[in-house]
Order: structure tokens, then C-alpha cells, then sequence
């Protein structure tokens, strides 16, 4: 079972989203707020994946993406909320 991470993304909005032997599993969704920020809007994960960590995967790859590129989000999905609430080590890029 190989599981991938990727990233896509225009100009105006994108996604996260975990591949296993190449079917989407899980897609978290964003828009860019001007240059300097993204707002994540939607977390999905497919039934049969709950408990796998998927979530916070493409979470923890949101917060790889905006280091790099010197953004902040603002996590509006309820999911993501939650998990930044949680998880100290990420606010530096709230």
C-alpha cells in the first residue's frame, strides 16, 4: 500500500490530498487569501480510512507548504481548527 502526499494549486485556491496505490483517500482544501495566506475550508477523509491520521497528515504538510513559502493560514474547516488548537508547534504559521 503505498501512500503519497501531494500538493496542487493555482492561484486563487488548491489541495492536499493522500493517494493509496493511486485512488484519492483524503483531500483538504484551500483558497489563498491574497499572497501571504491560505484558508483551509474543507478536510475529507473516505470511509474506511478513520483512524489512519490522515487528517493531520495533510495538516502537517499545510504547515510544511506555508514555511516554506512564508504564508500564515487560517484553518476555517472545524477539523483543522481542532488540530491547530491542539498542537502548539503549529501556531507559528497561524
Amino acid at each position: 500500500m503505498a501512500e503519497v502526499i501531494q500538493l496542487e494549486h493555482n492561484d486563487k485556491k488548491g489541495s492536499f490530498y493522500i493517494k493509496v496505490d493511486d485512488k484519492i483517500e483524503a483531500k483538504m482544501t484551500f483558497v489563498f487569501a491574497g499572497t501571504t495566506q491560505i484558508i483551509i475550508d474543507h478536510t475529507e477523509v473516505n470511509p474506511g480510512n478513520n483512524g489512519k491520521g490522515f487528517g493531520k497528515k495533510m495538516i502537517l504538510k499545510a504547515v510544511e507548504f506555508a514555511r516554506e513559502n512564508g504564508i500564515t493560514i487560517l484553518p476555517l474547516c472545524p477539523f483543522a481548527k481542532n488540530v491547530f488548537d491542539k498542537t502548539p508547534e503549529f501556531r507559528d504559521v497561524l
